[in-house]
Order: C-alpha cells, then sequence, then structure tokens
C-alpha cells in the first residue's frame, strides 16, 4: 500500500496538513500505539550518553515503550547493546544503571550467567534443556543495533535498519563541528511532564515562544506583546534567527549578526554590562548553555578597548578560546557556521535537541511514557567541555517529579513546563481539529510530522 492510500485509510483526526497538524496525532491511543510500532521500533534513537558507562562492566538501561536495552561497557573501546531478558525465563537483566562486578551478568532469577560480550558462561542444570543439546548460541545475549557518535549511544531496533551515516548525514558536520563528542556530565535531570511527547518536542523547535514564554529574555517584545496597543510594527528577536530543515526529518535554528549572542545589544547603556547582563539571564534561568564563568569573561572586557574591525562579540569569542587553550580544554571550531550555532538549536529526529553554546551544551531527550498519549519523560542534560587535567564526572539522572518547583528546575525551564499541560489540555477540547504553523518559524515542526509520516506508512 502507497503512503497516499495508508493515509487515505487513516481518520481524518491523524493527517498532516501543510500548514497544520491534526489534533488526533497528539491525544489519540491509537496513534500513540502506531507510533511505536511504526517509528519507535525502526528509528534510530539516542539511547545514553558515553559519560553513563565510563567504566568496563558499567551499564545502563534504555527503555521506550515495551522495549528495554541494557548498554555496556564491554572493554575500554567497545560498547554493547542487549535486549533487556534472560533467554531461559524472560526475566529482566538490569534495572536502572550500575556495575557488573568481575564482568559477569547474572541472572537474579535462576543464576544463569554471561560475560560482558554477551556469550553464555553458566546455565544451571545445562543437560535438562533441548534434550542436553543447548549450545552456546542458543542463549547468548540478543544484540540490538548499536552506534557510537559524539558522545551518544544511539539503538535501531529495526533487523535492516536504515545505515546511521545516512541518517545522521544532514547535520553531521555541524554537530562535528561544535565538539559535543568532547563535552561531559555537568548535570542530567528527568521528569515526567503532563503532555504527548510531541508537544514537548515542538516547544523548543522555534523561537517564536521567547516574548512570551520567556518575558525576561525580551522585555520590549514582551512589553508590546503584554500592553495595550498591538496595532504598531515590533520587531522581535527571533526575526533575528534562521531556520533551515534537512532531509531524514531534522532541522535547526540560528542567530544572526544582530543577535545578543552576536554581541548586539540595545543601545541605551555600557554594552558590556548589558551583553553580560543579558548572558546571565541564562545562567541563573538555566545553568546550562551558558555558565558563570562564562560571563566572567564578558565583564573583564569592560574599559578594554576594542580593536578597530572586531566587535565585542568578537573579543568574547577570543576571550573564550584563548582561556580555554590555557586549560587545554576542547571548543567547537572557529568557524562561521558553527559560531552561529551558538544560542541555536539542532534537532536530531525524532526526539534530540542540541543547544549549543561556547564549550557547553543543553541537550533535551523527550521520549513516549509507555503508551500514555498524555504523558512524556523529559529529560536535560547539561555537558560542558574540562580541562585535560579535570576528571570527568559520571553521568547520573536526578529524578525530579514536579516541574513547577523552582527547587528542581530554574526559571527558564519552569517557564517552558507551565505552557505543555496547556496544550495537551487544550488539544482534548472538541473544539481543537488542527493546530496551525507558521510557514517558517515552525517549519521544522511540519518537517518532523512529514517525516513521521513515511514511518507510519511503511514508507521508510
Amino acid at each position: 500500500m502507497s503512503e497516499q492510500q495508508t493515509k487515505t485509510a487513516w481518520p481524518d483526526s491523524w493527517l498532516t496538513l501543510s500548514h497544520g497538524i491534526r489534533a488526533g496525532r497528539y491525544i489519540d491511543p491509537e496513534f500513540t500505539k502506531l507510533e511505536h510500532e511504526k517509528l519507535w521500533l525502526k528509528v534510530w534513537q539516542m539511547a545514553a550518553r558515553l559519560d553513563e558507562i565510563p567504566e568496563v562492566g558499567d551499564h545502563t538501561v534504555y527503555e521506550i515503550g515495551e522495549q528495554s536495552v541494557i548498554i555496556v561497557r564491554a572493554d575500554e573501546n567497545t560498547v554493547k547493546a542487549y535486549h533487556n531478558f534472560c533467554p531461559h525465563r524472560g526475566t529482566a537483566l538490569a534495572t536502572g544503571s550500575g556495575h557488573y562486578e568481575k564482568g559477569r551478568i547474572i541472572c537474579p532469577f535462576h543464576g544463569w550467567r554471561w560475560n560482558l560480550e554477551g556469550q553464555i558462561q553458566y546455565v544451571l542444570e545445562r543437560d535438562n534443556f533441548k534434550g542436553g543439546n543447548l549450545c552456546d548460541h542458543d542463549v547468548r545475549l540478543r544484540e540490538v543495533n548499536m552506534e557510537i557518535y559524539a558522545g551518544y549511544v544511539f539503538v535501531n531496533f529495526s533487523e535492516n535498519p536504515q545505515p546511521f551515516a545516512e541518517h545522521i548525514a544532514p547535520v553531521k558536520h555541524l554537530i562535528d563541528g561544535l565538539a559535543v563528542g568532547e563535552m561531559h556530565h555537568y548535570w542530567w535531570k528527568s521528569v515526567t511532564a503532563p503532555c504527548n511527547w510531541k508537544v514537548a518536542v515542538e516547544a523548543f523547535l522555534e523561537g517564536y515562544h521567547v516574548p512570551a514564554t520567556h518575558p525576561q529574555l525580551e522585555k520590549p517584545g514582551a512589553d508590546f506583546l503584554f500592553g495595550d496597543d498591538v496595532s504598531g510594527e515590533q520587531t522581535y528577536a527571533h526575526n533575528n534567527h534562521f531556520y533551515e530543515t534537512f532531509e531524514n526529518g531534522h532541522g535547526r535554528f540560528f542567530g544572526g549578526p544582530n543577535t545578543p549572542m552576536a554581541g548586539k545589544v540595545r543601545p541605551e547603556g555600557d554594552p558590556v554590562d548589558l551583553m553580560a547582563d543579558r548572558l546571565n539571564l541564562l545562567v541563573e534561568g538555566m545553568d546550562a548553555m551558558v555558565l558563570k564563568e562564562d560571563v566572567d569573561l564578558v565583564r573583564a572586557l569592560k574599559g578594554k578597548p576594542i580593536p578597530e574591525g572586531s566587535s565585542l562579540g568578537g573579543e568574547y569569542v577570543k576571550s573564550l578560546y584563548s582561556t580555554a587553550a590555557a586549560e587545554n580544554r576542547p571548543m567547537p571550531k572557529l568557524e562561521k557556521e558553527i559560531l552561529d550555532m551558538w544560542g541555536g538549536e539542532i534537532f536530531v529526529f525524532p526526539n534530540l535537541l542540541i543547544l549549543p553554546q561556547a564549550g557547553n551544551c543543553m541537550m533535551y531527550r523527550i521520549r513516549p511514557n509507555g503508551n500514555d498519549p498524555d504523558s512524556c519523560i523529559f529529560e536535560i542534560f547539561s555537558t560542558k567541555t574540562y580541562p585535560a587535567d579535570k576528571p570527568v564526572p559520571r553521568a547520573e539522572v536526578q529524578p525530579m517529579d514536579d516541574v513547577s518547583d523552582p527547587e528542581q528546575f530554574r526559571q527558564i525551564p519552569r517557564q517552558d513546563f507551565a505552557n505543555v499541560p496547556r496544550i495537551q489540555k487544550g488539544l482534548h477540547t472538541s473544539g481543537c481539529k488542527q493546530v496551525w504553523l507558521a510557514s517558517y518559524f515552525e517549519k521544522i515542526i511540519l518537517n518532523m510530522h512529514q517525516e513521521m509520516d513515511r514511518y507510519m506508512t511503511d514508507e521508510k
């Protein structure tokens, strides 16, 4: 059956339109089930960061829907991914993260044992199985397709998946240039959010929401939006961003030369103070892409002349790189396309968002929470580069339970989390048949759904 024939058989509430998305894609349990069957069982997905398993014998478990995978560091240079079950009676061999002592994977039910390479080492009463002819290959651990890239472990459950190199190709040069693979754990939080996973992903695929959702980051735009007169013209920060979509569902947006990240700030006041204060809003509101030490470098430029042909943003970049060089700390490539990505975002289909800054990067991973269309698992990873002589911390997740608690999340994620349950609630109302999408500022969202449709209709 062709893609068009399959879509014709779909209910109208599941359709992707040229100008919007039907509401059923976010709220219908049957569509959620189809996603698990057609998308999550076939697509490459980020299952772990290598920082979770730094030592030989370390393991972590990744779960999506009913699928569970053990990711194990088998030796210093080898990582393995196994379906998380014992071939004897189906017992899950691991939960959460941990370490296999002496390189032994042991089933807690009957004590069957494997080495880290998935080879069976011991079967209790082996002669009782298969008429005494049980072969080692019968009960070795079943591997899941896996690729390591940029510090990530990607997995794919398909027996014949799209080559990972082909999947990642449209955005590989950007990720490589940003030194994401040389960034390591700073903090990592996870929470169950009351919305569909796509609602959460889409909340971060555009900067169009910033004036209303994060008014402290764009005060003139917020004052205009929430003011009494909206009849005049107003220039918003998102007008200075560029949006681009790629094959395989990926996308990106990035700032132009007129953004605060490039040193362009309001003319009233000292430029250094204004730039530092603007960046400090991200430190106080997120403590991820921009860190306190980055703002300190901006403030250190106060009173220093800007050489002819340079700019405040240019001098900030020089200071960042000279400081990193002195610390023997990796940094992104000094190329315009890479520098332009600072303060922007790379979307790796279907659910990984990379938000880079200097030698730091914030990442979101958002996935379904079982078969519930109204719930998702939302994770925020904060990473940075470390000096060569500093130990890299092991990545350990901090489970959170309240998206509105300022003790658990800072201001910016709390503002974003405040939107998503309201979106989910609105999508359930009988009057909401579809959501409308801006043709330019929300083009990455449409591209994402169009790629989903290729999976959902078996065209991928």
